[in-house]
């Protein structure tokens, strides 16, 4: 099943994706310009053979809801997202607040 819900911040809205699959759920906060995502985002991969795309977007661990991604603290973030001055360790709901700014 899939969940798409709008999440309100201040004037602004952010869109909240969960997608269930067996034995997993992929969770995603998404603007118009980057996103937030569960353990499954690669980082790596984005920051390396991606690069030349500038993606900006984080990933948290051990998160199950949305509400939970946006509660905790980014465990890795691109290049991109770290330029724009969110840094590891900002909490989901900062990071999107600073996204929706642009």
């Amino acid at each position: 099943m899939i969940n798409v819900v709008p999440i309100p911040f201040d004037d602004k809205i952010a869109l909240g994706i969960s997608v269930q699959l067996p034995k997993t759920n992929l969770i995603v906060v998404t603007t118009d310009i980057g996103y937030i995502m569960c353990g499954a985002l690669d980082v790596g991969l984005l920051n390396e053979r991606l690069a030349s795309r500038g993606i900006i977007a984080g990933r948290a661990v051990g998160v199950k809801t949305l509400d939970e991604l946006l509660d905790a603290p980014l465990e890795s973030v691109t290049f991109k997202m770290e330029e724009m001055g969110i840094p590891v360790g900002t909490i989901g709901r900062d990071a999107i607040r600073r996204l929706l700014q642009g």
